[in-house]
């Protein structure tokens, strides 16, 4: 990680701007639960467009690419959610917000790219967490946007086996979870199950499997694995094998193709389950025609965002704003962009300063 900083893109000017009539947006079907339309604060000047934004490509139907062939021209086009919400962003006019979007194929860390040079903003279903925005030095590197996807965690299975595995509880050394490293799939699934404790520690006589050997973890800090990082006796794991009998073993697959690797794994009995966000593991069992099955659900809701340096607190909070708006403070997220898939550029359409279209 860089240690340069650079000269913040956005000077902001604060402007009083009155608020638009609630039912002006319910004219336009785009009022939730009467709810009224927040005041615009924050107006955005002196954008240094475009944005370069990285995103992770393969978290269909949240963030992807219109081809996994990253030698296929449509790799570099971006599809889902987050490209929806993000040219939505660039409707609305008044904040001069435009974007130019570089696939990324690996997932860990990339929410710390903003951080560097090339790169001004990072995207991809990324969950908003803390241990996210400090670099490997644990200086502050990054800071998060308001969060415009709600997360829960969820165990994707073969049709067959949701009722065998319809809870975590469930989960014993017989039974293979695939994940994708350094997701919060994979950090959940290790909390629930018991495999680490609150700090990310893994458990004593937790045997690890990696390309130069196995390793078994001490119970120490030595052998750590959270969303934000792993220690480097753990950066290549391949397999986790539990101390008791009670905590599945864990399988990492999808470091080339994401989920698609795992789901692929899942459907030829390589593992037998996939622990990951609800959104994709439930578009997943939909396109399957009924070979998968949303197995288990956790408790825990998260919010992703997208992750900008942390010295650019004027863009972040003039994107803020407008993801707040677009999302009516989070009212319209996944459900209601799957319902329809133009509700950002509609809602956007109502923003003070854009023009009706």
């Amino acid at each position: 990680m860089t240690s340069e900083r650079r000269t913040p893109r956005l000077a902001i000017a604060r402007l009083a701007i009155a608020r638009l009539p609630a039912a002006g947006l319910a004219a336009a079907g785009l009022a939730c639960g009467g709810a009224v339309a927040p005041q615009v604060q924050v107006a955005c000047a002196g954008v240094d467009a475009p944005l370069n934004l990285a995103f992770y490509a393969f978290f269909a139907p949240v963030s992807y690419s219109a081809s996994e062939d990253p030698g296929s021209p449509a790799f570099q086009q971006h599809l889902g959610y987050e490209a929806d919400l993000l040219s939505a962003l660039e409707l609305m006019e008044d904040a001069g917000l435009s974007f130019t979007r570089r696939p990324v194929s690996e997932w860990p860390g990339i929410w710390l790219l903003p951080a560097t040079p090339d790169v001004d903003i990072a995207g991809g279903g990324i969950t908003i967490l803390d241990s996210r925005t400090v670099d490997a030095a644990g200086n502050t590197a990054v800071a998060f946007t308001s969060g415009h996807i709600a997360f829960r965690q969820s165990l994707l299975t073969r049709a067959e086996d949701a009722g065998r595995l319809s809870s975590y509880d469930r989960l014993t050394r017989d039974v293979r979870v695939g994940v994708l490293p350094g997701t919060t799939g994979e950090a959940r699934l290790l909390q629930i199950v018991g495999l680490v404790d609150g700090a990310g520690v893994l458990r004593a006589g937790t045997r690890v499997e990696t390309p130069g050997g196995e390793v078994v973890a001490d119970g120490t800090a030595a052998f750590v694995i959270t969303p934000a990082m792993a220690s480097p006796a753990l950066a290549d794991r391949t397999r986790l094998h539990p101390p008791s009998d009670g905590m599945p073993q864990v399988v990492y697959l999808g470091r080339e193709l994401g989920e698609t690797e795992l789901l692929g794994a899942l459907a030829e009995g390589r593992i037998d389950a996939v622990a990951g966000g609800a959104v994709g593991n439930g578009e997943a069992a939909h396109a399957s025609g009924g070979a998968f099955a949303v197995a288990a659900l956790d408790s825990l809701v998260e919010h992703g965002g997208f992750a900008l340096d942390a010295d650019e607190r004027d863009l972040l909070a003039c994107i803020d704003e407008r993801i707040d708006w677009l999302t009516d403070d989070r009212r319209i997220g996944y459900a209601e962009w799957r319902a329809d898939a133009s509700v950002f550029e509609r809602r956007a359409a109502t923003w003070p300063g854009s023009e009706a279209p």
